[in-house]
């Protein structure tokens, strides 16, 4: 077996510039991962906090392990950036210098094989990020009917063979259940023409892993709320920044802070300088946004 790949930050240069760190401001890094990001933040800080929020709880002991050293300055939470207004009251703190939204996966999550969230590796197809959440792949990919099937790999992966593979997953059912990463992918490569099973430039179920994914921890839902929370928590002045890494994602945060455009200055996107593209090609696809809030 593969070691697991070394988690990096992407954009993290640029980050730092964007959030414009006060040594005393509050920031809050609703997806603290690794602390790859967060680890710089809190360096800048003097009488300042970070609030680091995580719906993976495995994600939190890796930052408190990080952030150790820093432990008086930071405050980590299990709770899905959606629930940010709610875990700032508990806090009994009002307002936030600066947000950090990183929406990737990470490399630590992709491979274990346990949470089924890679094509490559063989697991149960669970997909949640938050184990505490009730539904997983299999449960979707067993019990939704065909069109809700086709609507999730339209509408969360923009995928073409949808109606294909929705049928050939209601036709394996029938036999017997879905429950490995393996099961699924198999059904995706019939359900593929050969001309672009074999050459096309991504794996043939990369789209429908990213659907199921999308759908099981309800993340395009999540990222609206949390923008719009998030944004309403920002005190005049504070930047609100987001790295998203793919299309769908990037669409909401656009939109949204276009919204924004008479109360905050917008800018971006911004994306990874060529040599970090090739020192990290995970970052390939990453676009980072800004809103700095204005009144």
């Amino acid at each position: 077996m593969n070691a697991p790949r070394e988690h990096q930050p992407v954009l993290l240069r640029e980050v730092l510039e964007a959030l414009a760190i006060k040594p005393n401001g509050i920031y809050l890094d609703g997806t603290v991962g690794s602390a790859g990001h967060a680890r710089e933040i809190v360096a800048r800080l003097e009488d300042g906090l970070l609030i680091g929020l995580d719906c993976d709880p495995q994600a939190l002991a890796r930052a408190g392990a990080a952030l150790a050293e820093h432990s008086a300055k930071v405050r980590l939470i299990h709770a899905n950036f959606a629930r940010l207004d709610a875990v700032l009251d508990e806090l009994q703190i009002e307002h936030l210098d600066g947000i950090l939204l990183d929406l990737g996966v990470s490399l630590t999550q992709l491979d274990s094989a346990e949470r089924g969230l890679s094509f490559r590796l063989e697991g149960p197809l669970d997909m949640r990020l938050d184990p505490s959440l009730d539904t997983t792949a299999a449960d979707l990919v067993n019990s939704l009917r065909e069109d809700e099937l086709i609507k999730i790999f339209r509408d969360y992966g923009e995928e073409r063979y949808a109606v294909r593979i929705a049928r050939n997953i209601l036709q394996e059912r029938r036999e017997r259940p879905i429950k490995t990463t393996t099961d699924l992918v198999r059904i995706i490569e019939r359900s593929v023409p050969a001309r672009v099973r074999y050459r096309g430039r991504i794996h043939p179920a990369t789209r429908v892993f990213q659907a199921l994914r999308i759908a099981v921890n309800h993340e395009l839902e999540n990222l609206q709320r949390a923008l719009e929370k998030g944004f309403a928590r920002l005190r005049p002045g504070g930047r609100f920044v987001v790295i998203s890494f793919h299309s769908l994602e990037d669409r909401i945060v656009k939109r949204y802070f276009k919204s924004l455009r008479e109360r905050a200055q917008i800018w971006g996107p911004i994306t990874p300088s060529s040599e970090e593209r090739v020192q990290n090609p995970r970052a390939r696809s990453a676009k980072l946004r800004v809103a700095h809030k204005l009144c």
